[in-house]
């Protein structure tokens, strides 16, 4: 409890921003692969992205969410969420998740479903003090997840996703329910269980230097498989948080390997993260290119005169 009341005052007292040089990272000596992304590292973006995409439409009512999910991701009505949970910043959405490339089978059927939880409204203080200093909402994801899995059934694989708080959330679920796969994005470091509970079926990706990894280095990781990405280096702590620019670089780099996530970066005019060798309005040169020059991701610019205000 002292580390959740010291986060929350360090968090209202920050003020400005902070910026990290570049790193030498796994994708370092990957020059000459698409994008100067590892192989593995698009492996895992291709895996990871439509979870991402569900963890950014899940703050309903934001005006950065994908207005178009992709070919595989299907929203489906969720139960009523109950007044009292609500007024404690609880929300979540559900998704089905179909195999890639199945678009024009009339007859698929899900080979998931995605339990998406809402993660912290850094302007709602019920979130701040439900779900970061208590753990009123981890008990509330917990009753909802039953009830969803009651009413669906276990007869499709269960994911749980979320982003922040609701990466906690998910930890939660996955740690408690051991058939249940979860994806967390810049996830909370704040969660009850035990971190290795479960956390080979676990997997995080964050984005280098954002705010809550400040405090996630007094903990364990909650998940085996972590990956750290640097996609906006000039960007600053809390607005590498947000959950929309992770996804979007996610997908971006999926987009070199898989169709379906080329199709999502070209119907939601998705840039290229900061980070990728080229210009500003570089477009994305699809699937596998035939041809590949070197590539070599770009640190951090100079700053203009008024600095980065973000």
């Amino acid at each position: 409890m002292t580390l959740r009341w010291s986060a929350v005052a360090f968090l209202l007292l920050l003020s400005g921003c902070v910026t990290y040089p570049n790193i030498s990272q796994s994708r370092s000596p990957c020059r000459l692969e698409p994008g100067g992304w590892c192989a593995f590292v698009r492996e895992a973006a291709v895996d990871a992205y439509p979870y991402a995409i569900a963890a950014t439409n899940t703050y309903v009512g934001d005006d950065d969410l994908f207005e178009d999910i992709g070919p595989n991701l299907v929203l489906v009505e969720r139960l009523e969420i109950a007044e009292e949970d609500a007024e404690k910043g609880f929300d979540y959405r559900i998704f089905e998740q179909f195999a890639a490339g199945s678009k024009a089978d009339p007859e698929r059927q899900p080979i998931a479903r995605i339990l998406a939880f809402r993660g912290t409204d850094t302007g709602s203080l019920s979130d701040i003090f439900y779900g970061t200093l208590r753990d009123d909402q981890i008990d509330i994801a917990l009753k909802y997840y039953r009830a969803e899995r009651d009413r669906w059934g276990s007869g499709v694989q269960w994911v749980a996703t979320g982003h922040s708080l609701g990466g906690a959330l998910a930890t939660e679920i996955s740690a408690q329910y051991p058939s249940v796969r979860a994806y967390l994005f810049n996830t909370s470091p704040f969660y009850r269980s035990k971190a290795k509970q479960n956390d080979m079926y676990r997997t995080v990706f964050n984005e280098r230097g954002e705010v809550l990894r400040r405090f996630a280095k007094f903990s364990a990781s909650p998940a085996a498989d972590v990956f750290t990405l640097n996609c906006a280096p000039q960007k600053g702590s809390f607005t590498k948080h947000k959950v929309r620019p992770l996804a979007d670089c996610l997908t971006w780099i999926a987009a070199y390997e898989d169709a379906d996530a080329k199709a999502v970066v070209d119907a939601n005019s998705l840039k290229k993260p900061m980070v990728e060798c080229g210009p500003d309005d570089k477009l994305h040169p699809g699937t596998r290119p035939p041809y590949i020059e070197p590539c070599v991701h770009q640190g951090r610019r100079d700053k203009p005169a008024d600095g980065d205000s973000d």
